[in-house]
């Protein structure tokens, strides 16, 4: 977290919220997310809401990233929503740095505004994300990346 705080932002606004859930914090949340599948799906089946409310405990702990809406006119929404973002990918790295393995998930559950709530965030606030922290059970294998040469265009 250290190291996300330190992340590039507009006017030095600061717009992330982190929400740290452990233990039985991540069985409320993930029982929150189940609530949440049957408010979109009211038939939803049991072994769904089941799925649903085992997600939170694939990880030991868990970083919920929220962004605060911009509270001056100069500030930009999207502005706010990246910086978050820069935040998540600095935690991320951080942690990979210190052995750990990550994995960035969101879902509808991050649009659901009474899981917003349950998180102490505003309903209209963003939620960009649900990240997983632990440790590795092997060795990362190496993955392919594509070259940034079709995603860039270069101007003189």
């Amino acid at each position: 977290l250290a190291a996300a705080v330190q992340a590039p932002n507009h006017y030095h606004v600061r717009p992330w919220r982190f929400v740290v859930l452990t233990g039985s914090g991540r069985e409320r949340l993930g029982e929150m997310m189940a609530q949440s599948v049957k408010r979109r799906d009211p038939h939803a089946r049991e072994e769904a809401l089941a799925a649903e409310r085992a997600k939170p405990l694939r990880a030991p702990a868990l970083i919920a990233v929220g962004v605060d809406k911009p509270g001056e006119p100069k500030v930009l929404e999207i502005e706010n929503v990246c910086a978050a973002a820069a935040a998540a990918q600095n935690l991320m790295l951080a942690a990979t740095g210190l052995g750990l393995a990550t994995m960035w998930r969101t879902g509808p559950a991050a649009l659901d505004p009474d899981v917003k709530v349950f998180l102490g965030l505003a309903p209209d606030q963003h939620l960009i994300g649900f990240i997983y922290v632990g440790y590795p059970f092997a060795d990362p294998l190496p993955t392919a990346r594509p070259s940034f040469e079709d995603r860039t265009a270069w101007m003189e």
